[in-house]
């Protein structure tokens, strides 16, 4: 009989060193979904370079307000057009997905509405695109020197600026980073 597998909704997925895929090199991946049918996680790690949030508002067709204008986040590959809100729990409507006790994860346009009428979740990042994997996929990757599956530290996700969310996410695993290796020995 074989273990029952170990899903990862609710972690931090953190690229290794020496990360075999140059889309993720030093990439914070905040998990969401992870079953039998595959996962979903959304890379709070990287921002566009000059796309703004308000500016994604007004194109979905929601009056700005009060929001502020944040960049926006690479989210990951899949689906680059898909808008989502990874945020802290304080806030849920329709289309929210509640990722353990330490965030949440929104798709609909309800939460860009709160957010833009000041009503919103404490905590948020607005991401375009999500990082995806099929059935066994991510599970490969971790044994094969991909990822290093974290715990889920919520303040890593929103307080630190994103180019040192890698850094301070191994803080938190009580790790430095510096002392990683970019390849792994063989015995």
């Amino acid at each position: 009989m074989s273990p029952a597998p170990q899903y990862l909704s609710g972690r931090i997925l953190l690229a290794l060193p020496g990360m075999f895929d140059p889309r993720f090199v030093h990439a914070v991946i905040a998990m969401c979904v992870h079953d039998e049918k595959g996962a979903l996680g959304i890379d709070v790690s990287r921002q566009h370079e000059s796309l703004r949030f308000r500016a994604v508002l007004e194109e979905a067709g929601v009056p700005p307000g009060e929001a502020p204008d944040v960049p926006v986040h690479v989210g990951g590959p899949v689906e680059p057009q898909r808008g989502f809100v990874l945020h802290s729990t304080d806030w849920g409507g329709h289309g929210t997905i509640h990722v353990g006790k330490l965030w949440a994860l929104s798709f609909s346009t309800d939460v860009l509405r709160a957010i833009a009428e000041g009503r919103g979740p404490s905590k948020w990042l607005f991401a375009l695109g999500y990082t995806g994997w099929g059935q066994g996929q991510l599970e490969g990757e971790l044994r094969h020197h991909g990822w290093h599956a974290a715990s889920g530290h919520g303040e890593v996700l929103f307080d630190p600026a994103p180019d040192q969310r890698w850094k301070a996410a191994w803080r938190a695993e009580g790790i430095d980073s510096a002392l990683l290796a970019s390849e792994t020995g063989r015995a």
